[in-house]
Order: C-alpha cells, then structure tokens, then sequence
C-alpha cells in the first residue's frame, strides 16, 4: 500500500478552514512552502486535518532525522514532563542538561578538552559561539561566506546572505562583518567550467584579509561545510583543510556551523568529519532535539570558557523537556544505524537527481552529501542564469501528488530534499517518483 493516500480534494475544506483563520490572526511575512495543514504526524509521514496523508521531504528543514513522533523521543518527553519541565540553569542544575552537555562532548570530533553550552535556537547558538571567539580572542571581526545562513537575530542575520529575502528593510547591521566567496563549484568564476574545486577561490579569502580586514583583528571564521539554505553546496574537503591552517596561523576561532547538516545528515555525526578538520567551536541545533527547541555550542574548552561568568545565559536553554528529547534522539542515531543509513539514502538520492539533467535540461547541477541533496535550475542548456520559476510550480505539483518539499539557494533556484533518516526505501522511491513527475509537470 502506497505511504501517500489522498482522500480529499487539496487543500481539502478543514485544512481550507485552519488556512483562512491563519491568513486573519498570524502575520502575514511568515511565508508557508505548502498549504498543509498537520494533524498528526509519524516516521517519515505526516496526515492533514482532513485524512489525507503525505510523504515528509523537509523533516521540519532537518530538524527531524530520526522521523516524526519516535516512540523513545516521546516517552522520554512523557517521563520527563512528569519529573522536571522548567527551572532554567541559571537558577540551579538539572541531570538532563549536564548529561546532553557529556553526550555532546563525547561525540563532537575535537581533539582537546572540550565542554559545552546549552541554548534555545541555532540562532542564539551562533550568537553564543561568536561571542565565545571574540572574548577568548580579544578581536570584533567575524568572517563570514556568500550564501550563508545563520539566523534571523541582528547578529546572525549581518552574518547571513541573500539580501532581499531575509534582510530587506532590517538594517542598520551589526558592524565588523566580512564576508568572502563561497567555494560554490558550480558558480565559481574560478573553476565552474572544470566541475571541481581548484582552490583558486581561497585566494579571495587572503586578499580580503589585504583589502578588507587584517587577520589579527579577525576572531573567528563561520562556515557552514554543508551550506543549507544557500543551496545543499558541500564544501571541497581541501578548501576546508586549507581554511583549518589558515585560521590556525592567524590565531583564528574556527566556527562550523552544523545546524542543519549535523546529527547524522551526511552520513557522520557532523559533515566537517569527512574534510577530517579539528574545528574549534561547533554549532548544533534542529536534528539534536528530534523536534524540540534546543541549540548547542560545543568546543574547546578554553574557549566556551572565555566569557566572564554571567555573560552567557538562556532563561529556557537546555530545558529539561528538550534535553530529555535530544539524548533519546542522539541514542536512536546511534542504535537504529542512521549514519550508515543516511549514507545509503544519499547514494539512491542522488542517483536519481544526476540522471534528471539528461531528461530536464533545466537541471543543472545535481549535488549533496549523504542524504543532504538538491537540483538546482537554470534557464536552459548552456544559459546558467538562474531559474526561479519552475522551483515554486515543482513544489506545489509535489504537494498536489503528495510530498511536501522546500525551496532553497542564493537565488531561491533549487529544491532540497531532507528526508527522515527513518523513511524506508519503498518510502523514498515512491517520493522520488513523484518528485520527478512534479518536476515533468512544472515545465509543461
């Protein structure tokens, strides 16, 4: 029996009803990707109000890597909510927090005593890390990338890219903010022709510590390895390596930003792993609480100790509630084989999204790591120029055949795919199918 059972008309009349009281009582700027409307949801499935029922491509924008309602997660939660639901860490201490922050220490890939600090948001966690690098360092600069995404807080949206839609109307921005070219092979002016990273791009990197910034008041370097909203663009293992020694010889706090690409999504623990780089400050957040709200910032130890006591601080970071979550979802990773399966799931993603340009000529690149992949589309065979058309009619028709997808890229040219690490293969073939017949259908 197919995982996709569309019963009614779409969107059917109680989602309609919840829709139209969203459009009166919830701010408008709030953009929704699709016009579902869950009711309950479980593994890699999710069913609307009115019975119908939809394949899960997004898992929340990674936050759901080990599926939707996992029986553990819940039962943690359940147990938890009948001991401990609030008491803030500032106040006092809670086993919960400690034993996530023991968890994260042990499995986080940083050579060196390592300790960690607890927050609500990937946002505030990037805030936390910055903060961390500048006082450990002395130094205000933040380099940064085009294309990133770190937040929508004044911070970590300065530290953001594309413009017109998460910093329009917003400014003035927090100052002492660099950014330099990411190593975005299929757009780099330097090697896009040869289909490989050259490392000619980390030259824009040094002449902007010429032009731009001296690398002695520069604290720290954030890099997403995996860039999410920018487009699922992995960074070439040797362009992180060679960042690793460049911010080591400058005395630079590295940052990596693993909120979207981390708990298993690439097929390690952390996409950084596969460059086999020892960052200094790691930033965690979606996948580790299996739903629930819950950031970390993970690193050196005498760098996440650097701020004076008091400085940092979250009146519900590491809630009992979430911690409990995340160190249920961190011992499923571990026990079902999701880093593996991740890996597995990459390999029939992407099989199917690198034949697709053949068929599509508006395809035109085809690109991930592990179970993080997307197509991006261009105007038409050997016209790159980016194609922001069809992105939005794929996903409506996909949402009309049952998957739900999101949007991603620089230029909102592209659509991602997140699968739950948990989905089955007869899962993922039956989405996929649909996907490409959204795609077939957009273009006619």
């Amino acid at each position: 029996m197919p995982a996709i059972q569309l019963r009614t008309p779409l969107p059917g009349p109680a989602t309609q009803a919840i829709l139209d009281r969203r459009d009166a009582a919830v701010s408008r700027s709030l953009f929704r990707s699709t016009p579902v409307v869950a009711a309950r949801a479980n593994g890699a499935t999710i069913e609307d109000v009115d019975g119908n029922t939809f394949l899960d491509f997004t898992s929340g924008i990674g936050a759901l890597n080990v599926g939707h309602t996992p029986g553990a997660v819940v039962d943690a939660l359940r147990a938890q909510a009948e001991r401990l639901i609030h008491l803030c860490a500032i106040v006092g201490t809670y086993e919960p927090y400690v034993a996530l922050a023991e968890r994260l220490n042990a499995i986080v890939p940083i050579s060196g005593p390592k300790k960690s600090y607890l927050a609500n948001t990937g946002a505030e966690a990037v805030e936390t890390a910055v903060k961390m690098a500048r006082a450990y360092t002395g130094r205000p600069a933040i380099v940064t990338y085009e294309g990133a995404y770190h937040g929508r807080t004044l911070l970590t949206m300065s530290l953001t890219s594309k413009y017109a839609l998460f910093k329009k109307s917003f400014g003035p921005f927090a100052p002492e903010i660099y950014r330099v070219p990411y190593p975005y092979t299929y757009r780099c002016l330097h090697c896009h022709r040869e289909g490989a990273c050259n490392l000619a791009c980390f030259a824009d990197l040094e002449r902007a510590m010429v032009a731009h910034v001296d690398p002695a008041a520069v604290a720290a370097v954030i890099i997403e390895p995996v860039q999410g909203e920018g487009g699922f663009i992995p960074a070439s293992f040797e362009y992180l390596r060679r960042l690793r020694d460049f911010c080591t010889k400058h005395g630079i706090v590295l940052i990596v930003d693993e909120v979207q690409s981390g708990f298993g999504r690439t097929g390690r623990w952390f996409s950084y792993e596969h460059s086999g780089i020892d960052p200094d400050l790691v930033v965690t957040a979606k996948s580790i609480g299996a739903g629930m709200p819950i950031a970390a910032v993970t690193g050196r130890a005498a760098i996440v100790d650097a701020p004076h006591i008091g400085g940092i601080g979250s009146t519900y970071g590491g809630n009992p509630l979430a911690c409990a979550a995340a160190l249920a979802a961190i011992e499923l990773i571990e026990q079902q084989g999701l880093l593996q399966r991740a890996e597995q799931l990459g390999e029939q993603i992407l099989a199917r999204f690198r034949a697709w340009p053949q068929r599509f000529p508006v395809i035109g690149d085809a690109r991930g790591l592990g179970a993080m992949a997307a197509v991006e589309f261009i105007t038409g065979p050997g016209d790159p120029t980016p194609n922001t058309a069809v992105p939005p009619r794929v996903v409506e028709e996909a949402y009309r055949r049952g998957v739900i997808l999101i949007r991603a890229g620089l230029y909102s040219n592209c659509v991602r795919t997140l699968v739950p690490l948990v989905i089955s293969d007869d899962e993922l073939d039956e989405g996929l199918d649909v996907l490409e017949q959204a795609i077939a259908a957009a273009l006619t």
